[in-house]
């Protein structure tokens, strides 16, 4: 994703996806007689969900109204870039299905950027920041700001990103009304090269690149990208709570989708709909022939968020599993693909960093 929200990530399927994906879920709608499709609830996931009565994921999986009287609040995350900003604003502004309110959550806090929320010619707040959130804090503020709002659904987007066209927000939540979902997102494609994927994707042990490949089905269940236009319910907000700034950015999507797997809700992502973003692929390598990947960011400071947040999430409830998989994947890419000792050292002592919660953002 962008530098605002710092989400730059692969797509992969279920609870063995690394951090460099995003795994499966789905939500809910008015009329939906459709079939719910969530993932299992195992028992140490039940434990940790305690505090989280069953009261309350049983409202979470009552549908939310999809219909015209639905409430929908676009939310918008931007930093120091108002001309994709603006072209972003044009496309949310003209669905044909309208939003209710849009949300800009500057996180440079520029007059202009203000002056530009000013001239929509739908319902908006501009919420300009003179503190840098990061994408985790703007996106949480600007969530929590859309519940005041009387949001029954958020519709997440960064700055870089816009809608494929007029109908993406009338089709997503067409999708959530049949597929009874509390999420529902988007393809994510190339926006010089729509029919590219700009994360690529695993299905089974095959990663896809074509939004061609996908099939032909119209939605794949326990799969989602949550700041590339993603449309949740304000029922799953509750339940599963908004981004954690500490993270600032990199892996803040992942740990809200960490949580939305955990919490059993139905959620997906809809093939017949896509939302455009700049390729994000060049920082995926792939190893083992192509059989697995692993995230190198050339630039310095996005490997200090990616690594350290790496190591937190990774310590994570959901996603220890994982570790094994994880010191085989970085170990060959530094040690064997890349001949780089140094390298390896790096990403164990930022990783230790996040592991230990300690969240200092560099010099």
């Amino acid at each position: 994703m962008s530098e605002a929200t710092g989400q730059n990530a692969p797509i992969d399927s279920g609870l063995a996806a690394p951090i460099d994906s995003v795994p499966e879920a789905s939500d809910a709608s008015t009329t939906a007689t459709a079939k719910v499709i969530a993932p299992r609830i195992s028992d140490d996931t039940a434990a940790d969900l305690d505090a989280v009565s069953p009261e309350q994921i049983a409202a979470a999986r009552i549908p939310a109204g999809t219909g015209p009287d639905a409430r929908i609040v676009a939310v918008v995350v931007t930093h120091k870039r108002r001309e994709l900003l603006t072209e972003s604003l044009k496309v949310i502004a003209a669905q044909s299905r309208p939003v209710d309110h849009l949300i800009v959550v500057d996180n440079a806090n520029e007059p202009e950027v203000a002056e530009l929320v000013r001239e929509q010619q739908i319902e908006a707040t501009y919420l300009g920041s003179a503190h840098n959130l990061g994408g985790a804090g703007g996106f949480a503020l600007g969530m929590l700001h859309a519940l005041t709002k009387g949001a029954d659904w958020v519709w997440l987007a960064d700055d870089d990103g816009r809608p494929e066209g007029p109908r993406v927000l009338a089709t997503l939540l067409d999708c959530a009304a049949r597929h009874g979902l509390v999420e529902v997102s988007p393809v994510v494609c190339d926006i010089d090269e729509p029919d590219r994927l700009a994360f690529p994707l695993r299905r089974g042990v095959v990663w896809r690149r074509l939004r061609s490949e996908l099939g032909a089905e119209d939605f794949l269940p326990g799969i989602a990208s949550l700041f590339n236009g993603a449309l949740i319910s304000a029922k799953a907000v509750d339940l599963i709570g908004v981004p954690d700034l500490r993270l600032f950015v990199r892996g803040d999507e992942v740990e809200v989708h960490r949580r939305l797997v955990r919490s059993g809700l139905p959620f997906g992502t809809c093939l017949q709909t896509a939302y455009l973003h700049p390729n994000g692929a060049e920082e995926f390598k792939p190893i083992l022939g192509g059989r697995m990947h692993t995230q190198y960011p050339d630039d310095p400071i996005k490997r200090y968020f990616t690594y350290r947040n790496r190591g937190y999430l990774m310590s994570q409830p959901g996603m220890r599993k994982l570790l094994p998989q994880e010191w085989i994947r970085f170990s060959w890419f530094f040690l064997v693909t890349r001949r780089d000792p140094a390298g390896l050292r790096e990403w164990f002592h930022l990783r230790s960093l996040g592991r230990h919660e300690q969240f200092d953002k560099p010099d």
